[in-house]
């Protein structure tokens, strides 16, 4: 499957969000981090704003690296909120859209208080799982 980007660089904002993740959750893999991101950003309703990123860091992975066995997964995640949200799935709007999703999700990881532990980013994902009567 195609991936949206070949090449993910990060601004220099996301990845001092990282580091204070990787401190906090004691996960020294970036592409964990960042798949964690990702689906974080998915989850919520409102889509991201479009807003510049820049990608002026020294943090860049491969998507193959990013994705990991969740690669496919990821892609197909991707192109199913672009279809919910209205978008066109034009290599483009899913390269624009991966990216603010992922730099979103970092924000919103890096600002949650309760994150304290790698246990806190479990219950994140545990308390968000629907509940089925």
């Amino acid at each position: 499957m195609e991936p949206p980007i070949n090449n993910i660089k990060l601004s220099q904002t996301a990845k001092d969000q990282l580091v204070k993740l990787k401190r906090s959750t004691k996960i020294e893999q970036w592409n964990i981090l960042c798949r964690w991101a990702f689906f974080r950003s998915l989850a919520e309703t409102a889509p991201p704003s479009v807003v510049p990123i820049p990608a002026d860091s020294n943090l860049e992975m491969t998507w193959k690296v990013f994705g990991g066995e969740l690669a496919d997964i990821s892609i197909l995640a991707l192109k199913q909120r672009c279809l919910s949200d209205g978008l066109d799935l034009t290599p483009d709007v899913l390269a624009q859209q991966f990216r603010l999703h992922l730099h979103r999700g970092i924000g919103y990881l890096a600002g949650d208080s309760n994150l304290r532990r790698i246990e806190d980013l479990v219950g994140l994902a545990v308390t968000s799982l629907p509940v089925s009567n």
